[in-house]
């Protein structure tokens, strides 16, 4: 069978690889701050990590599990086997540093029926992922603790690093055998009549060492799974967004949720909020931080949904990760991971600056010294990077984070601009007179800039090029993480400007190589990935093209119904970038953003 996964996560604890099929939790993952990235507790060779179990005399009782996702989150199964129904629930919940599952067990037979259910498995490994995944060579310990009478899974090298424990609320007999590979079983077994039923609830709680994993779930056995069940389905429905059409809102939440549990968590060793490109292995460089896919994808949708939390995440950002802002790409404590300067990521913090202040209307925010310092410390780095001759701003490396061709993109240099007038309308009460000239003095020459070195002529038509250089030497092309599509949404040009409408027309014509014009699934790549990418179809959502993007969403399987980087353009299944967690957000955002309640009307180019 196919892989296929159904994620869930809290703030905290993340549950990737939940695989549809079996009900198998194959891995859960954490963020940690000393570690610079993420950690993942994986299952072993033959076992996944946590498998639930209901068996009967005559066999297993799990099979063609049928799924649901309470609040477009929460993952829910049903099996049916032998007059058994069984429900499964898989519930992280908010602010705990642990995961609960639910098992209701219900005897619709005319018989009675000797059930067993639990759960098992096999611990095999430990990774840390930054990018990149290697397996931790420390020592892994099972031991059955006194703070759960059940057992204690322990990873230390020469001190603790991470342990887990689950803990039940019926007598659950556990029984663990050390080895290699640290196999369990926790089992309870009961006799139910025509009509009862059982519900198991199991609760497994995380931490730095035996006490905090073990107590994790304990207070979770307190407070009891209904509680923090209900707590949770609340914080899920304050922060649901709709656009009036079901099947899309369903859509959006998922991504919108995703995004939220994914792209952002708290570390477990300073509790501390971060922000990453995504917590599941599963994605290609997982669990590290690029302005740009935090700020411009990802942070616009939990802006909506979370402003309380937006500020916090602004706070991480100007603290953080100043210091090397507008570097490719850095670890989760702000260090330098991937050199090489890129303007989009040198503006990012601006947009989410300017987007958070218009949104919430907080403007004592640009005068916090944190962010007052940030936002000088950008415009002073900004102005390393100006050409004299061209009033055009440089980048080294693309947004897909590949090397440039020419050095001065079209695309980049119109979010600055709109970064810089922005700058100029929220710091107008705040900042002397001097400044504020000459924030407005260079929104105009760059804006005339653009207009000026930017635009060539192309098979008889004025269009945008991609990036010039000072020497007339010029490019057409197009990437999905910095489209020219973009340039009406940011305030540029309107849509019925005929040099856009030429460069759109260029980039999604079938002569163009990576616009896949006339397959199933059509919409833009680039070389980076060379099939058709889920940001580009956001794009087209907020940029003309909503009728023919929904009709691609609708079609695509992407991720089992999450964002990833770009999916076949025959069948509309992901081909790279699975769990792509900003992109989930992104494409969130522009699908409120995209769609207004009623309102499919195609007004493409």
């Amino acid at each position: 069978m196919q892989d296929c996964y159904i994620p869930t996560g809290n703030e905290f604890v993340s549950l990737p690889t939940l695989d549809q099929n079996t009900a198998s939790i194959e891995s859960f993952t954490v963020l940690h701050m000393g570690y610079k990235g993420m950690l993942a507790f994986w299952g072993g060779e033959s076992e996944p990590l946590i498998r639930p179990f209901v068996r009967a005399v005559s066999g297993d009782l799990l099979c063609d599990l049928r799924w649901k996702r309470e609040y477009d989150w929460i993952p829910r199964f049903e099996s049916t086997k032998d007059g058994i129904c069984t429900e499964g629930i898989f519930l992280a919940p908010i602010g705990q540093k642990a995961f609960a599952i639910r098992l209701t067990i219900a005897n619709h037979s005319d018989e009675e029926k000797e059930i067993s259910c639990g759960f098992l498995g096999a611990w095999g490994k430990v990774t840390h992922s930054v990018n990149e995944d290697k397996t931790i060579t420390g020592q892994r310990t099972v031991y059955r603790s006194g703070w759960n009478d059940g057992p204690v899974f322990d990873l230390s090298i020469g001190m603790p690093v991470m342990a887990f424990a689950p803990m039940a609320a019926l007598p659950v007999a556990w029984e663990f055998e050390q080895g290699e590979e640290i196999r369990y079983k926790g089992t309870y077994d009961c006799l139910l009549k025509p009509g009862e039923s059982v519900v198991l609830d199991t609760f497994w709680g995380v931490g730095f060492e035996e006490v905090s994993a073990a107590t994790a779930a304990k207070e979770l056995l307190r407070q009891s799974f209904d509680a923090v069940y209900k707590e949770t389905l609340c914080w899920l429905s304050e922060r649901r967004k709709t656009v009036g059409i079901p099947e899309v809102d369903s859509l959006l939440n998922r991504n919108l949720f995703f995004n939220f549990f994914y792209a952002t968590g708290m570390t477990m060793d300073t509790e501390e909020v971060v922000m990453v490109t995504s917590r599941s292995p599963r994605y290609y460089v997982s669990a590290a931080y690029w302005d740009r896919d935090s700020l411009l994808w990802s942070f616009p949708s939990i802006l909506k949904a979370d402003p309380q939390y937006a500020k916090e995440l602004l706070d991480y950002v100007f603290t953080r990760q100043i210091k090397q802002i507008g570097i490719h790409s850095r670890y989760i404590d702000g260090t330098v991971l991937e050199p090489g300067f890129e303007l989009d990521e040198l503006c990012a913090p601006l947009m989410a600056l300017s987007r958070y202040v218009d949104a919430t209307g907080e403007v004592s925010a640009l005068q916090e010294g944190h962010i007052e310092r940030g936002v000088k410390k950008i415009l002073s780095i900004l102005k390393t990077k100006r050409s004299d001759a061209l009033h055009l701003y440089e980048t080294f490396l693309q947004p897909t984070d590949d090397m440039r061709i020419y050095p001065y993109g079209t695309y980049n240099n119109v979010l600055t601009w709109r970064c810089l007038r922005d700058l100029g309308n929220l710091y107008r009460n705040l900042w002397p007179t001097e400044t504020l000239k000459w924030l407005e003095e260079e929104v105009l020459s760059l804006f005339h800039g653009i207009r000026t070195h930017c635009i060539k002529e192309y098979q008889g038509k004025k269009i945008f090029a991609w990036s010039v250089d000072e020497d007339g030497n010029w490019d057409v092309y197009d990437e999905p993480p910095g489209s020219l599509e973009l340039l009406p949404y940011f305030g540029f040009c309107d849509r019925e400007d005929p040099v856009w409408q030429n460069t759109v027309e260029i980039i999604r014509s079938p002569d163009y190589q990576y616009s896949f014009a006339g397959k199933p699934f059509s919409d833009i790549g680039c070389p980076h990935a060379p099939h058709p990418w889920i940001l580009s179809v956001a794009n087209g959502l907020i940029s003309g093209r909503k009728e023919a993007s929904l009709d691609f969403l609708r079609r695509a399987s992407m991720d089992n119904g999450i964002a990833c980087e770009s999916v076949d353009e025959l069948t509309g299944e992901c081909t790279t970038g699975a769990a792509f967690a900003t992109c989930a957000g992104f494409l969130a955002y522009c699908l409120m953003e995209g769609l207004k309640e009623g309102d499919t009307e195609d007004d493409s180019v």
